[in-house]
């Protein structure tokens, strides 16, 4: 499509000062309560749903697949600090590809970004049902995912300052839990033999790769499980107060934190219990690895419970996320325009509570209709997502980098081009690592029928209806993206 044509594609609807007056964040984060926020998103995948690339990959094969993907994160964290001070947009990954690649590749970037934020707190809502169903196996899982999607969005509605204050404490405590779990299990229980106990595929080696080559890639999507959401800081760049110098520190630090508990995680984890064979089958490796560590009795059940703050970080965190990104692509246009009104408080309360509502209705929906794979399912559900994004923020750093060299960038990756090349390769690979598991095609299918759907939604509606002023908008027509 020549530029001529794609101006013509595209139209733009006048607003006036009240539409944005009904749709205004407000600042409130320092870099501690950022370090905190991504830290916070991500430290649910060192209490479950990492422990399942075990059973795919054979220790080794599931290290060489986080070894991978840590790679891959860290070409990524360094992109987006580069763009988010370049872009300090509330859009985060869709204001950069939008500036790069124009309304459509942002359209679709901010679709599976949707995906990604929206799967990820009902992945872990499954998870935090499963942790408390070892405690109090009577209570209907159900009634604990209405629980907490009905707490943590009344906290997210009610203040942006009490959401970041509240992750903040609960990201202390899961760290606090994870070394504790770390130096007690390995210092009392801890046997590397464990590591290697899971049974050899036929001319597979039971010590070095039991499930081969295939398995570290099929392997990649619970890899991912330990770094995925780091990426969602930018989207708190409009709450930021000095996103030029905190993003980008809060970026850093909080992607090698992570690395550090996902190298203790799969090590000390993985050589307890059962072992690899048995806590690749588990549905609360953390809590078996509790057990082993302190044996049955209060201390346990008290660390037990302790260790849930690891996925009410995330599950509370990732919520965020979903509602930045929801009110983002609403106040552009791009979805409804009613998701992105803002409550009195400034938090987008509309966007907190569609996002809880479609979450549920996903746990419930693979819960029926999954037979015992629903974790795991929605994982790769929301590992499909993110990747896409993944390899599109990277390609628009680099169409950035040649495209817009004036652009102002207060902080510069060290990684520069080859760096976003490295991450956007890993990116696709991990992207058709997805389909490597026949039993979870089904849903990545539905996530591909969704975004079809959003397609056909922004052909047919939103390209006609966006708002030229919304702050992501605004910077690309300035730039000259879309001449209108």
């Amino acid at each position: 499509m020549s530029e001529q044509s794609f101006e013509e594609f595209i139209h733009y609807e006048s607003v006036n000062d009240r539409y944005f007056s009904r749709r205004r964040l407000r600042k409130s984060a320092g870099a501690p309560l950022l370090w905190a926020l991504g830290v916070g998103a991500v430290i649910s995948g060192d209490f479950s749903g990492w422990n399942l690339g075990l059973a795919v990959g054979g220790f080794w094969g599931l290290a060489i697949a986080t070894f991978l993907m840590a790679i891959m994160y860290i070409c990524m964290v360094y992109c987006v600090a580069e763009m988010s001070t370049a872009l300090p947009h509330a859009g985060g990954f869709y204001s950069f590809t939008r500036n790069a690649f124009g309304p459509f590749a942002g359209f679709l970037c901010g679709a599976t970004m949707t995906i990604e934020y929206v799967l990820t707190p009902a992945v872990i809502v499954f998870f935090i049902g499963s942790y408390l169903n070892t405690l109090l196996p009577n209570v209907p899982v159900a009634l604990w995912w209405l629980l907490f999607y009905g707490v943590f969005v009344a906290i997210n509605i009610h203040s942006t300052r009490l959401t970041l204050k509240v992750g903040f404490f609960i990201t202390l405590i899961a760290a606090i839990i994870l070394l504790i779990f770390y130096y007690h299990a390995f210092i009392n229980v801890f046997k590397p033999e464990l590591l290697f106990n899971i049974p050899p595929d036929p001319g597979q080696s039971a010590t070095w790769l039991p499930k081969g080559w295939s398995g570290v890639f099929k392997a990649f999507p619970y890899a991912i499980w330990f770094y995925l959401a780091i990426e969602e800081l930018p989207l708190a760049a409009e709450e930021a107060r000095e996103p030029s110098q905190d993003l980008p520190d809060a970026l850093a630090w909080g992607m090698y934190t992570l690395i550090f508990f996902s190298l203790f995680t799969l090590v000390v984890n993985s050589g307890v219990a059962g072992g690899a064979v048995a806590i690749g089958k588990s549905s609360a490796p953390m809590v078996d690895g509790l057990k082993a560590a302190f044996g049955e009795g209060p201390l346990t059940v008290a660390l037990t419970v302790a260790a849930l703050a690891g996925l009410i970080a995330s599950f509370h965190t990732v919520m965020y996320g979903y509602g930045r990104v929801l009110f983002s692509l609403s106040r552009a246009g791009y979805f409804p325009r009613w998701i992105s009104v803002t409550s009195k408080s400034h938090t987008p309360a509309r966007a907190l509570i569609l996002g809880a509502v479609v979450g549920l209705a996903c746990t419930a929906t693979i819960q029926i209709a999954g037979q015992g794979v629903v974790g795991a399912a929605l994982l790769n559900m929301a590992v499909f997502g993110a990747v896409i994004s993944y390899a599109l923020v990277m390609s628009s750093y680099i169409k950035l980098k040649i495209s817009r060299p004036d652009l102002q960038r207060p902080y510069k990756s060290p990684l520069g081009i080859w760096g976003a090349a490295v991450g956007t390769a890993l990116a696709i690979l991990a992207l058709f690592a997805c389909f490597s598991d026949p039993a979870y095609q089904p849903g990545i299918w539905g996530v591909a029928i969704f975004l079809f759907a959003a397609i056909l939604y922004f052909l047919f509606y939103s390209r006609s209806h966006l708002v030229a002023q919304a702050p992501e908008e605004e910077a690309a027509l300035l730039a000259g993206v879309v001449l209108r």
